[in-house]
């Protein structure tokens, strides 16, 4: 049975006791949103910035999660339920990336409100197909493509094309010019960015090339970059899942195995079992922190999508030469 998105938002206003604040690309002289303009509403932060970027001054941006946020795991208020049911469009991830807003997101599109899935744009792979050796030590616990495309600047690039052409499309009086224009200048930085990230990576040997993730995030990138992922700490594409004892202790010894001198653990989870494994393995063995689910706060090089794909890009290279 499908529930409205107003008796949601009311279910959810019954559980929450603070209702988060959101944010919002294009305002009036009094600070607001363009009254004028219609709203889209984006879920994730690294969206967020995507679409900002696409869209330029054509429409209101609101974007829901804030930076740190893990959207395997986020909840949205009843104040930003409302905010999704009342768009005039909502561009999300897909991939049942979004677990808390699945419920949200559904009650707002059988409401009437157009939704884009941005993974829908992309060719896609399966978890384990991205650069995962055949000696993995774990069955992945999710079937199913993965969601994680941004990973990849180059597939980023032709979900933005798909997003402009999504809102001029479906968004009553939107200037078209305007997005489409703005929508080819991101799509040319996001090849440059891309470009310039297979520079960065250059100094990584073809045996160096492999990485030990904190959870299946990187399959993208791997494909993309010629990695191979050796192993992950949490054995699944979700961060809200866990890792047995057993799981951890192969992950181990694919570590001594491989001799990789870095984990690269998230931003937005903890680092805690991480810590337990570089514990185990012994040696100099260091952890990374990579921006993955979120944009990075101000000041981390990180803030924008473009400066997330420079700044991982970087740290990898760092890790793995140094």
């Amino acid at each position: 049975m499908r529930i409205s998105i107003r008796i949601l938002v009311g279910l959810i206003a019954g559980l929450s006791l603070v209702a988060a604040g959101c944010g919002d690309d294009n305002t009036d002289a009094a600070g607001g949103p363009d009254p004028d303009l219609p709203t889209v509403v984006v879920t994730t932060n690294i969206l967020g910035d995507v679409v900002e970027n696409v869209v330029g001054d054509a429409l209101n941006v609101v974007t829901i999660m804030p930076v740190g946020a893990d959207p395997h795991d986020f909840r949205a208020s009843a104040q930003e339920a409302a905010q999704i049911g009342d768009a005039d469009a909502l561009v999300v991830n897909g991939g049942a990336f979004e677990e808390g807003l699945i419920d949200v997101i559904e009650a707002a599109e059988g409401d009437g409100v157009p939704v884009f899935e941005a993974l829908s744009a992309v060719t896609t792979i399966e978890f384990g197909e991205g650069g995962h050796s055949d000696d993995d030590h774990h069955d992945h616990d999710h079937d199913g493509a993965d969601p994680h495309f941004w990973s990849d600047p180059a597939r980023m690039a032709v979900a933005a094309d798909a997003i402009a052409d999504f809102l001029i499309d479906t968004v009553d009086g939107v200037d078209a010019d305007a997005v489409r224009t703005s929508a080819s200048a991101f799509v040319a930085e996001l090849e440059s960015v891309d470009a310039e990230v297979v520079q960065t990576l250059a100094v990584i040997g073809d045996d160096d090339r492999v990485l030990v993730t904190n959870h299946d995030s990187f399959g993208y990138f791997a494909d993309r970059y010629d990695f191979e992922v050796a192993g992950t700490v949490i054995p699944s594409g979700s961060t809200t899942d866990g890792a047995s004892a057993q799981e951890l202790a192969e992950l181990v010894e694919v570590i001594k195995d491989e001799g990789v001198p870095a984990i690269f653990s998230e931003s937005t989870v903890s680092d805690e079992l991480a810590q337990t494994i570089t514990s185990e393995v012994g040696g100099d063995i260091e952890i990374v922190e990579l921006y993955t689910g979120s944009l990075g706060e101000s000041g981390s090089g990180a803030e924008t999508y473009v400066g997330m794909v420079r700044t991982n890009a970087q740290r990898i290279a760092d890790a793995l030469t140094g």
